[in-house]
């Protein structure tokens, strides 16, 4: 692993934990085991770091989506399989929350660049779930009671929900009984 992944994966680490503005970089020089002029060498500002930690999630989510959409072309299943996805991070700590829903909480507060970023995670993410929600009511294993865009809103919008929910109330396990209430409604049972 080099350097720089390194660094951006102690970013990531503290902006999931701490948030944009709860770390610096003597932190991750600290952590990492080098200068915070070698963090600089890597990333000039603390805005292109963040930046660097929304993007490969984006990439991450992209791969993901790659991947389901590809070993399953239910809708349903995908979407279930997004739900264990996060189910499976929170439970066992590696993703306890979504790095760009952490950051889209400090939005107003973030360099431009960083929002940029942010914003264009969640237009994504919405749109693989409007995208998988029309090929769900062509297959006839999802149920909407509103347009594909506006459902795919709210399923993100309870997903992220229900990740707060289980941080405020440091209790994992509700993260899986919301978003099990979310599916049961837009999923029927077989």
């Amino acid at each position: 692993m080099t350097t720089a992944e390194r660094i951006v994966d102690e970013a990531h680490s503290l902006i999931m934990v701490r948030g944009y503005n709860g770390f610096s970089y003597a932190d991750i020089a600290a952590t990492v085991g080098i200068s915070k002029a070698n963090v600089h060498h890597h990333f000039a500002a603390k805005s292109d770091l963040a930046t660097a930690v929304v993007e490969r999630s984006r990439a991450g989510i992209r791969a993901q989506v790659a991947a389901l959409k590809e070993s399953e072309p239910d809708a349903a299943e995908q979407l279930r399989a997004y739900a264990r996805y996060w189910e499976r991070c929170i439970l066992d700590g590696s993703a306890p929350f979504c790095i760009a829903a952490m950051l889209a909480a400090e939005l107003p507060g973030l360099p431009d660049e960083v929002a940029k970023a942010v914003g264009a995670f969640f237009v994504e993410l919405k749109g693989w779930l409007t995208d998988l929600f029309v090929l769900g009511l062509r297959q006839g294993n999802v149920t909407l009671v509103g347009p594909p865009g506006e459902e795919a809103d709210a399923f993100l919008s309870a997903v992220y929900g229900a990740m707060l929910s289980a941080r405020a109330f440091r209790d994992p396990r509700r993260f899986a009984v919301i978003v099990e209430t979310l599916l049961s409604r837009v999923v029927p049972f077989r």
